[in-house]
């Protein structure tokens, strides 16, 4: 029966440690069809150009602009203390834009699901704290996701931007309403695993995506499920064979799989044009490549770590290296992965020397608890952990990982030679016999 519903996927300092990973930001929505950005109802050309330090100093606001009515434009209030934009329910976002209801918020701000008059359909609006550094880092996405949209000649699984304007020294991004990302599908779901075939097709989309932008020069950085949504919300129940109930009274029982396996990939507000001597600090921790803890420099293969370590995840429920300390990170990597090379080790910069002693990882030696040596032990290698989750295919997918996953960046599979992997094109061989 599981089979069955699968052939229905299109396709086109935490001393105490949780069981499960704490959520690391909100989702945030993006969307299709690239245009022109939009700057107080007045079309803009180069959005590099545009740079305001000013705000708005009395009831106007920046709606009092040639073209956008003012009718309808709620009272002027103060941000909160942090900076962000204070609304209420039903208000206006401009006269186009009527809110909803809160999708969620993070570091940068919130993200509304607002009513599009002009259009007659829900959209997702991204409302950048109003503080000058989250506005350049939103300007700076804005840039993103145009270049991304302009190349965008065949849907290649990266959101586009559809719109954006300055409302009250606020930057919004306007986006398409999309499903839930990946890892609140799996936390709504229990940390259930997902079937290998759903994952095999949901890696095939992300590494198409970053092979995409790797074209056009640009690294994500922050790659994680959180980062990932399903176009859809739509979802099928089915037993769970694997649950400790067999109580098909029990919620339990049952597990919930996507009906589609289409994703999209958001928030671009990190992302950077590749160029020499990146140095400072990337991803969120428990994506984060080894050559980035190290201080080696990265690139473009820090994208394919993410990649790996999210696929691993996709696969057991859980994330791979659940730790908020680098010494810990990279015992863990060792454990599941095996030793890192030493000329790796010859080379960390004076940030990180400290996690390393006489050519090896400082380990067990500098452990800062017996829980944290206990987290790293428990920890399976890599082909015993896939093997515990994986039914069909577990070969090919540890050798994909091992590829995805290697500790020297410039021997790692780029995501072009990942699409390219037994893993996917075996299951297409395999498929097309079928037929």
């Amino acid at each position: 029966m599981e089979m069955e519903c699968l052939t229905e996927f299109p396709h086109t300092h935490m001393d105490r440690r949780p069981r499960k990973r704490q959520r690391l930001g909100w989702d945030v929505v993006q969307a299709p069809k690239a245009q022109l950005g939009m700057f107080c109802g007045q079309e803009v050309g180069n959005v590099t150009s545009f740079a305001p330090s000013w705000a708005p100093s009395d009831h106007t606001s920046s709606l009092f602009v040639k073209g956008v009515a003012r009718n309808g434009s709620p009272p002027w209030r103060d941000d909160d203390k942090d900076g962000h934009y204070i609304f209420a329910l039903g208000e206006n976002l401009t006269s186009r834009y009527r809110i909803h209801r809160k999708m969620g918020e993070g570091t940068f701000g919130q993200v509304l699901e607002c009513w599009d008059r002009e259009k007659k359909e829900m959209v997702a609006i991204k409302i950048i704290r109003g503080i000058k550094k989250y506005r350049e880092a939103a300007m700076i996405e804005v840039e993103v996701l145009q270049q991304l949209g302009k190349h965008d000649k065949g849907g290649n699984r990266c959101v586009q931007i559809r719109n954006w304007f300055d409302y009250r020294n606020h930057i919004c991004i306007v986006c398409e309403k999309l499903g839930p990302s990946l890892y609140d599908f799996l936390r709504k779901n229990n940390y259930r695993a997902f079937p290998i075939d759903l994952v095999r097709e949901l890696g095939r989309q992300l590494l198409e995506c970053v092979a995409f932008m790797h074209d056009l020069r640009l690294i994500h950085t922050d790659l994680k499920p959180e980062n990932i949504l399903l176009v859809s919300s739509d979802y099928v129940k089915v037993p769970d064979y694997k649950g400790s109930s067999r109580s098909p009274k029990d919620g339990s029982y049952f597990k919930k799989l996507p009906k589609s396996s289409a994703i999209k990939v958001i928030d671009f507000g990190s992302t950077t044009y590749d160029q020499q001597g990146h140095s400072y600090i990337v991803s969120t921790r428990h994506y984060r490549a080894p050559e980035v803890i190290l201080g080696l420099g990265w690139s473009y293969p820090c994208d394919v770590w993410s990649v790996g370590c999210i696929l691993v995840e996709l696969c057991s429920g859980e994330a791979l290296f659940q730790t908020h300390e680098n010494l810990e990170h990279l015992a863990m990597m060792e454990r599941v992965l095996g030793p890192i090379p030493q000329l790796m080790l010859k080379r960390v910069d004076r940030h990180a020397e400290k996690y390393v002693r006489r050519g090896r990882i400082d380990w067990p030696e500098s452990a800062t608890s017996r829980e944290s040596i206990k987290a790293v032990l428990k920890l399976p290698r890599l082909q015993n952990l896939v093997m515990q989750h994986v039914d069909h295919s577990a070969g090919d997918l540890i050798d994909l990982l091992q590829g995805l996953l290697r500790f020297d960046p410039v021997d790692r599979l780029t995501a072009c030679e990942a699409l390219s992997h037994p893993f996917f094109t075996r299951d297409l061989h395999r498929r097309s016999c079928i037929l």
